[in-house]
């Protein structure tokens, strides 16, 4: 499936935040990438460019391509609640996305591949789709053959993220999507109203 693969620290600096995590690159230039980018000054941007940025943003964030994203809003709109809450609800119940968040793999695109070689398992079942859409009560867990993978022990001993809406045991290396994530639970820093705008005109 075609994801992007490209240069993390260069789009990071785009946004002026690390979007994909620790990284130690964009700590020491967290000005704009280019020949210019600490220098120049940049106009005030447009009301398009600015939510433009934003859904790029999110969709760097979470590793969608844009029409994935664009079927995804056109979910949220037909779903009951706020389109802006209901879309990034949809982008954290991705499978790769709760693997991610559970600490069985220190980024999402680590737990995409995980993922996708089937390292992973969903009430009990393989499932290599990354996009796959977890519902409340679902068990995610590690295939027995895949527990002593030294890249996944590493990522759990180095994971100290809790959240409400999942649980995990460290000795079954299994977890569960308890709830759908409130808004005020998912800690991105996107503005979706802006996405929401954006896609309405």
């Amino acid at each position: 499936m075609a994801r992007y693969t490209g240069p993390q620290t260069k789009i990071a600096r785009k946004f002026g935040e690390a979007i994909f995590g620790d990284d130690k690159s964009f700590e020491k230039r967290n000005y704009p990438p280019g020949q210019h980018g600490n220098t120049r000054r940049r106009g005030k941007k447009s009301e398009y460019a600015i939510q433009l940025m934003e859904k790029q943003k999110a969709k760097y964030t979470y590793g969608i391509l844009e029409r994935q994203f664009s079927n995804m809003f056109k979910k949220a709109t037909r779903s009951q609640g706020i389109t802006g809450e209901v879309l990034l609800q949809l982008c954290e119940s991705r499978l790769d996305n709760v693997v991610f968040r559970m600490g069985v793999a220190p980024s999402r695109r680590a737990a995409r591949q995980l993922v996708s070689h089937r390292h992973i398992t969903v009430n009990g079942e393989f499932v290599n789709i990354p996009s796959y859409q977890l519902k409340a009560g679902d068990v995610v867990g590690v295939r027995e053959k895949s527990k002593s993978l030294q890249a996944i022990q590493e990522s759990l001993a180095n994971s100290s993220s809790v959240y409400e809406w999942i649980t995990w045991n460290n000795e079954t290396k299994q977890g569960t999507f308890v709830s759908v994530p409130g808004r005020i639970q998912i800690p991105e820093n996107i503005n979706e109203q802006f996405i929401v705008e954006l896609y309405s005109k």
